[in-house]
């Protein structure tokens, strides 16, 4: 059994970097034991982007969306009380994933004339713990 993930969310320009709890080492995205992704389907929601529920630091809540007509392995990002929907994981990720085994914490965000018009959004187990920003 491999020991439980710690990390802790560490200030960086545009939102937060990741850090090994235990090492302290810094975590890169492509780290086997997590996923750091795009968030899809922004364009469609970038009113609802702009929900302070979506910023750096914050976690979100991953929906499933079984029935979705255009793709049944769906899962919608939530703010964490799910009443704002951001986005999508991507579909190309989502068919890999159950959405009960794992836990989204917004990680950073990218602007477009002083709007937020991306987020890149951390996957992690549910397990994991993640020391988050204090508020």
């Amino acid at each position: 059994m491999s020991p439980r993930l710690r990390l802790w969310l560490e200030r960086a320009r545009d939102g937060y970097r990741l850090r090994d709890a235990a090492t302290e080492a810094v975590v890169r995205h492509e780290d086997p034991r997590i996923r750091v992704i795009k968030l899809a389907g922004v364009s469609y929601r970038l009113e609802a982007l702009q929900d302070d529920g979506f910023s750096p630091g914050r976690r979100l809540a991953l929906i499933p969306e079984p029935e979705n007509e255009h793709d049944p392995n769906a899962i919608g990002i939530w703010d964490a009380d799910g009443h704002v929907q951001g986005g999508y994981v991507p579909a190309e990720v989502a068919r890999e994933l159950d959405a009960g085994e794992w836990q989204a914490v917004s990680l950073l965000e990218f602007f477009d004339d002083g709007r937020r018009a991306g987020l890149r959004v951390l996957l992690a187990p549910r397990d994991a713990w993640i020391g988050l920003p204090r508020a």
